[in-house]
């Protein structure tokens, strides 16, 4: 027996999780307006290409993790696992991550 309570944009939408083309979108349009970014703007719009760059490739990582062939795909489990990686992604660039956001912000000030 399964129970299905909306679909998964559906849920999305109502807890506030972006769609990756959604969050792709608003990403682009933080590092398009650097020109007129104050400092704090634009460490921000860094930090949050440094947390999506983290994001995807803690999804492709998970990937390569094999599965029992009869284990059924879980949707909510995906969409938690999504959430979570998410999350992990927010915190390690938050804490100095691995320093793409300081190179990035670095090399836009020396540029603009």
């Amino acid at each position: 027996m399964s129970i299905e309570i909306g679909s998964g944009s559906e849920l999305f939408a109502s807890t506030g999780i972006h769609s990756s083309s959604a969050r792709t979108n608003s990403l682009k349009d933080k590092l398009g307006n650097i020109n007129n970014a104050t400092d704090d703007e634009l460490m921000e719009a860094c930090k949050s290409f440094e947390a999506y760059m983290l994001e995807q490739v803690m999804k492709e990582m998970r990937k390569t993790v094999r599965f029992d062939q009869d284990e059924e795909k879980n949707p909510y489990l995906e969409q938690f696992e999504d959430i979570l990686y998410e999350e992990y992604a927010k915190s390690a660039a938050e804490d100095k991550g691995i320093g793409i956001a300081q190179m990035l912000y670095e090399a836009m000030k020396r540029n603009s």
